[in-house]
C-alpha cells in the first residue's frame, strides 16, 4: 500500500526536523522548531503534559529549555529511526545530550519519539516517552564531572 507522501519527502522533512532542532539547541531560541508543527498539531510529552499548536509548543519548549538542567542540553541527535511510509510516521530514539565539559565523555540519555508527518515540511503530532531511571543517574554523573572540571 502506498502512503500519501513519498519516502524522499518523508526523509527530507525528518532531516530538516533534526537540523532545526540542532540549530535551536545551539541558539537557545526554539521558535523555528515549534514552527515545524501544524496549527492543529498535538504534542504529548509524558513528563510535562499535552500542548496544542505551535504557539503552545513554543511557549513550553522555550521555557523548559531555559530551566536547569535542560538548559545544559545542547544537542538532540537521533540514534535510530524507523519510517512507516504508509502512515507518514517516524519512530526515533533521540539522545538528550548535555554540553561537553571537556572530560572526553558524552553525557546523554535517550527518549523515544513518535512523529506524524503532515506535509509541507510540518508535523501534526509528536509524542515523547522518557525513562527517568536513565536520566537521573546521568544528570548526577554530569553534575559531578562538571563540578570537577570547575575545580581544575
Amino acid at each position: 500500500m502506498m502512503g500519501k507522501y513519498s519516502r524522499e519527502e518523508l526523509q527530507a522533512a525528518h532531516d530538516n526536523f533534526v537540523e532545526v532542532a540542532g540549530q535551536c539547541a545551539r541558539s537557545r531560541e526554539w521558535r523555528p522548531w515549534a514552527d515545524l508543527f501544524t496549527d492543529d498539531a498535538d504534542y504529548f510529552e509524558h513528563t510535562f503534559g499535552k500542548f496544542h499548536g505551535p504557539d503552545e509548543i513554543y511557549a513550553w519548549i522555550q521555557n523548559l529549555m531555559n530551566q536547569w538542567p535542560n538548559s545544559e542540553m545542547d544537542d538532540f541527535p537521533h540514534d535510530w529511526c524507523v519510517c512507516d511510509e504508509e502512515r507518514g510516521w517516524w519512530i526515533c530514539q533521540i539522545e538528550n545530550r548535555f554540553r561537553d565539559i571537556g572530560d572526553g565523555k558524552i553525557y546523554q540519555a535517550h527518549n523515544l519519539t513518535v512523529l506524524h508527518y503532515a506535509g509541507n515540511n510540518k508535523f501534526s503530532y509528536e509524542e515523547d516517552a522518557y525513562n527517568p531511571t536513565n536520566f537521573v543517574p546521568m544528570v548526577k554523573e554530569w553534575m559531578a564531572a562538571a563540578a570537577r572540571s570547575d575545580d581544575d
